[in-house]
């Protein structure tokens, strides 16, 4: 097998992977199934890879605001949200024998480790998945910050944001037939064009630390396999 480009990379997930239906609520074992199969193919080239997953699945933090609930019990919901997925991920990769391990950011030690980055890391070098959950513990930052900061502290070499999307559009691809891709972008045309690819802090932090993106689709079979290799796939966004 091909060497893998990669020596450790941070997934990052929606939790609409897991729902149960396009667009919708719930957690899908099958579908975490999915994500866990795609996850031992990295894992066999070689590559250590950490997740984060977000909550959408479970909660939508807006719609709590929308009736008047205050931002950051709104987001502690969210957080709590994002551990009950990452639970999920967790046993759909052990039961297929891959060793994981769920960290948190808010202590909830009877069912995951509180996150420790030293610790974290050697989980990794010893060749366990580790999921963060719970974001970054603290509200006002999405999962994409949190995805974009444990990146940075474990050093890893991207950030690979898997969507349903096959990369980065001028439009939305699915309402706008002439839409154009992005091959690549560098992070100030993303910040500038507003493209939703991630949120502006999260671009801004790997921008100020140099870590690049990659935009793909998880569910293209082999294009996560291809991006580990390092060819063309996806939206790449770098300096």
């Amino acid at each position: 097998m091909a060497a893998a480009k990669y020596q450790r990379i941070l997934l990052k997930l929606g939790g609409e992977a897991l729902a149960t239906t396009e667009g919708g609520h719930g957690i899908d074992p099958t579908r975490a199934e999915e994500i866990a199969a795609r996850v031992r193919t990295v894992l066999n080239m070689g590559t250590q890879v950490a997740l984060v997953i977000g909550g959408g699945n479970l909660w939508r933090g807006r719609e709590g605001l929308e009736h008047g609930m205050e931002r950051a019990t709104a987001d502690y919901i969210g957080m709590i949200g994002t551990v009950m997925n990452a639970l999920a991920l967790q046993d759909a990769l052990e039961r297929g024998g891959t060793v994981t391990r769920a960290m948190t950011a808010l202590e909830m030690r009877a069912v995951a480790e509180p996150y420790i980055r030293r610790r974290a890391i050697r989980h990794l070098e010893k060749g366990r998945v580790v999921i963060f959950a719970a974001g970054t513990g603290n509200p006002y930052f999405t999962t994409d910050s949190a995805a974009a900061l444990r990146a940075m502290e474990i050093d890893a070499d991207i950030v690979i944001k898997a969507t349903k999307v096959d990369g980065v559009y001028d439009a939305d691809p699915k309402t706008n037939p002439g839409a154009q891709k992005f091959e690549t972008l560098t992070y100030i045309e993303a910040l500038n064009r507003r493209l939703k690819v991630l949120d502006s802090t999260a671009i801004s932090l790997c921008m100020d630390n140099n870590l690049p993106i990659l935009v793909l689709n998880l569910w293209n079979d082999n294009d996560l396999h291809r991006a580990m290799l390092g060819e063309p796939v996806g939206t790449l966004i770098t300096r």
